[in-house]
């Protein structure tokens, strides 16, 4: 296989139109029936914007989780992933879904940095920490939050802003990207491609990462995840990789809009801290 059908995710599951519409109808219908407030504004960009999803209970005090799209930082919005607040929400967690600038308009660091705003918004809002959830692209950006320097970002922030991320289908090491088709939009060069890879990056010493990703997904999309546990495990972090039988690279996400899933309660544990990613 070539790294162009390795990473071509929609060639690989022909059917994601319409998992794409579905994600439509049940974000939509997870906006009119759930408690939140739409379209808040945490920068300065036209899409800097942000859906909060407050749980069904225990609205005041409870832990905050950011949940971050994909659409390999070129499509894709906020909007199509509202249900993705569900099964938390109905945990007692509070949800933010962000949508970001994309592709080519920004870079991927660019996007890093928005979503590190993002994350700074959140905490001076709420007043406490941020456990950081994304999919597919959004899961190379949940582990980049978790391996931010956040005091070398602002002295006045905590240095543990972001102690755990759970990167569900994510990329970390961007480099094997430079010659395929996707990087028409990103524009990355070998440099910059692994200036923007987490996998080399230095994630605080006990940090928690859950790196998810579906059992029918590319071997390349295997490797990445077993990949960044390995290399940040050596590197002191807490890490688990999650391979979910039977799901793909769009229907991986799918328990996230339960509450009683495997994923949300994985999800669960790292934003209350009251579980390690478990073997």
């Amino acid at each position: 296989m070539t790294l162009e059908a390795e990473y071509n995710n929609r060639a690989r599951v022909p059917e994601h139109p319409q998992i794409i519409d579905c994600w439509q109808r049940d974000a939509a219908a997870w906006r009119e029936a759930s408690d939140c407030e739409l379209d808040l504004v945490y920068g300065e960009s036209d899409r800097s914007k942000l859906d909060l999803f407050h749980p069904t209970t225990g609205r005041h005090a409870a832990p905050v989780a950011l949940f971050v799209h994909g659409g390999y930082w070129q499509a894709l919005d906020r909007k199509f992933f509202s249900h993705m607040a569900r099964g938390p929400n109905a945990r007692g967690i509070a949800v933010a879904v962000a949508s970001y600038d994309l592709c080519p308009d920004a870079t991927v660091m660019d996007i890093v940095r928005q979503i590190r705003h993002a994350c700074r918004w959140l905490w001076r809002r709420n007043g406490g920490i941020v456990t950081v959830y994304g999919h597919s692209a959004g899961g190379h950006l949940a582990a980049a939050m978790v391996a931010t320097d956040w005091q070398a970002e602002d002295p006045a922030l905590p240095a543990g802003l972001v102690p755990a991320a759970l990167a569900i289908s994510g990329l970390f090491d961007l480099e094997p990207l430079v010659e395929t088709s996707i990087n028409g939009a990103l524009g990355l060069t070998a440099e910059t491609a692994r200036e923007a890879s987490p996998l080399h990056w230095t994630p605080a010493s006990g940090a928690r990462l859950v790196a998810a990703v579906g059992g029918d997904e590319s071997s390349e999309y295997l490797r990445q995840s077993r990949s960044v546990c390995e290399v940040w495990a050596a590197r002191g972090a807490e890490t688990l990789c999650d391979v979910i039988e039977g799901t793909n690279h769009f229907t991986v996400i799918a328990g996230l809009a339960e509450p009683a899933s495997a994923l949300t309660e994985t999800l669960c544990d790292l934003a209350t801290g009251t579980g390690r990613p478990r073997q």
